[in-house]
């Protein structure tokens, strides 16, 4: 399909829109939504949090009679199936639109092209496919989520110049400063869970939780546990939301807000990564923040089940410390894993990149 150089104003102008969303909406995917008449934008929406308007009935809401006959411009396939609001193709109808261009057609299954559909049979034009590799950007886990079966997984490294994340003495806290540790609260927020290892747990005991004004969710904190080692005295158990321990045995002990998953083991006795991940889809988790020890991260990494490093690197060395990542299986030089550099800014003093492994 063919769009003009408005097309693609006003949908940057929806994507624009739906970043407001990134932080709040999970498990729903960030949409934002334009409407315009006459060549003038009367209606702009964005979908806050699930159980919210979405941002079709928030734009439709502001445009009121001048949507009659106006164009809509919207991030992803409108819904057309009661979940927990009713559908966006029903108030799109009932609305008199007279055009709707989607970026990108939802993954959902219950949705996935059938929006569309509807609205076409009502006679309404629809086009899509308008900058959809942005939109697809904008929500890589719940797209993650329904094409691949499992979420998106994000691994975050706070690393030395010389790529150690502990001294010698073992101490970790604090390699980064303080802008590249608020940062980090912000990538926490894009996350449905937080997940470490139970090394981390007994080295460290994190709180592993939100801290970020504004926002009053916290993502599910989830435990690679394999022998069920957890301490009941964690701090984390202590704090506002839930937390999962994912385990090969059952549940030793039990308090209130705390989940046990007795998952399977791998060859090695430990538990079986794939088969978390696929758990944790199940419960409409899109983007995994992984924040363990070298062991943990190492293993997601030679599993192939990392699709971004997000690596903040401090202007210090720490000379015989821990090693950012436990590669046992990468024995030769062949075997080296490559990575694409997808960004880099500096925050104070450290440097963030984001990397992604290179299929090649």
């Amino acid at each position: 399909m063919s769009f003009s150089a408005d097309d693609h104003r006003v949908m940057a102008e929806a994507l624009h829109l739906a970043e407001r969303g990134r932080l709040t909406a999970d498990p729903n995917p960030a949409v934002g939504c334009v409407i315009v008449r006459d060549g003038s934008i009367v209606g702009r929406g964005w979908h806050r949090a699930a159980g919210e308007p979405h941002a079709e009935v928030l734009a439709l809401r502001e445009a009121g009679v001048r949507a009659r006959g106006a164009r809509v411009f919207v991030t992803l396939e409108p819904c057309s199936h009661h979940g927990r609001t009713p559908p966006c193709t029903d108030a799109l109808i009932e609305a008199g639109v007279s055009e709707v261009v989607a970026a990108m057609v939802d993954p959902f299954p219950a949705n996935a092209g059938h929006g569309l559909e509807l609205l076409m049979r009502a006679g309404i034009r629809v086009r899509s496919g308008l900058m959809e590799a942005a939109a697809r950007a904008l929500n890589p886990g719940f797209v993650s989520r329904f094409e691949r079966g499992r979420p998106w997984v994000r691994v975050k490294l706070a690393i030395s110049l010389d790529g150690r994340i502990a001294g010698p003495d073992g101490r970790s806290q604090w390699i980064t400063g303080p802008a590249a540790r608020e940062d980090t609260q912000r990538w926490r927020a894009r996350a449905s869970a937080l997940l470490t290892g139970i090394g981390t747990v007994l080295a460290d005991d994190p709180q592993l939780n939100l801290r970020l004004p504004g926002i009053d969710r916290q993502p599910l904190r989830v435990v690679a546990d394999s022998r069920a080692r957890l301490p009941q005295c964690a701090r984390m158990l202590n704090l506002p939301g839930p937390v999962l321990v994912a385990s090969t045995r059952p549940a030793p002990w039990s308090r209130e807000g705390l989940a046990w998953w007795q998952g399977p083991a791998n060859p090695a006795g430990r538990l079986d990564l794939e088969a978390l991940l696929a758990m944790l889809v199940t419960r409409e988790v899109n983007e995994v923040h992984v924040e363990a020890g070298a062991m943990l991260s190492g293993a997601l990494l030679e599993a192939g089940l990392v699709d971004e490093l997000l690596v903040y690197q401090a202007p210090v060395l720490l000379g015989d410390g821990q090693a950012m990542l436990a590669l046992p299986g990468m024995e030769k030089f062949d075997q080296r894993l490559h990575l694409d550099l997808i960004d880099s800014r500096r925050l104070g003093p450290d440097w963030r990149f984001i990397y992604r492994p290179d299929c090649r």
